[in-house]
């Protein structure tokens, strides 16, 4: 388990200052702020900086929204509160603010539809953000929450390439967080703004142990186009998730 305590500490100082209820205007806020670049800024969030080296999977969007990073805030707070150490602080806010909400439940019925249960030998998905949540490393190609005038961004305006912090990130502390991943695993970027960035980097041998599943939606209810996007990638994610289980031992002794 590799944990960025130094972060953690300074941020969870902070912690107890918020109020119970968390908004836009309590988070994204100077305290809170990493960088600013023209009208994109980057707020911290503590979810994401617990790195679960011997995953099997690694599931990575293209960055956290505002309902990730609030119950990420509100989860650190009652951590805090029980007395929980900064460790305990990053595992229960990774738990809890990983594709929360709706994307979580929209994620699971897809990995379930499309195999993913049963080339792992497990009995669904949602095991993985449960007892089995072991197997399972979620993060983020820009591991903090990015937003565009408040707004979430998406991957676009600007493009990655075109902005200098976000391709930083990307290209440059993105693979570093999962080269710590000893592998193999597989690795599913949702939505194609992030499977762009795994395929780059993947093209660039930045990544070690992972293999990229292409073609998985976002699962986020703001993709009006998931359903036909999935529908149409289905067979091609299931032959992908076979031959990826067909080189890897998912046995009951490993899952231990």
């Amino acid at each position: 388990m590799i944990i960025n305590r130094s972060c953690l500490k300074e941020f969870a100082e902070k912690v107890h200052f918020l109020p119970s209820s968390l908004t836009k205007s309590d988070l994204l806020t100077d305290p809170f702020r990493l960088h600013q670049e023209n009208e994109l800024g980057i707020y911290y969030s503590p979810h994401n900086e617990f790195i679960n080296r011997d995953a099997s999977l690694v599931i990575a969007e293209i960055t956290p929204g505002f309902s990730q990073m609030k119950t990420a805030y509100e989860t650190a707070a009652e951590s805090l509160r029980q007395g929980g150490t900064l460790e305990q602080m990053a595992v229960d806010t990774k738990i809890a603010a990983g594709f929360s909400g709706s994307m979580r439940h929209n994620l699971i019925t897809m990995l379930d539809l499309c195999g993913l249960p049963q080339a792992f030998g497990i009995q669904s998905a949602a095991k993985l953000f449960g007892e089995l949540r072991h197997m399972l490393h979620t993060t983020s190609v820009i591991k903090y929450p990015v937003f565009i005038q408040q707004k979430n961004y998406t991957g676009y305006k600007p493009a990655i390439t075109h902005s200098p912090i976000l391709s930083t990130y990307a290209f440059g502390h993105f693979p570093a967080e999962l080269n710590h991943v000893t592998g193999p695993a597989l690795l599913i970027p949702l939505g194609k703004a992030a499977e762009t960035v795994c395929e780059t980097l993947i093209r660039q041998h930045s990544l070690q142990n992972l293999i990229c599943l292409n073609g998985f939606p976002h699962p986020s209810g703001a993709n009006g186009h998931r359903l036909k996007q999935f529908s149409k990638n289905k067979e091609q994610l299931e032959t992908q998730i076979r031959s990826f289980a067909a080189l890897v031992d998912f046995s009951i002794e490993k899952r231990k």
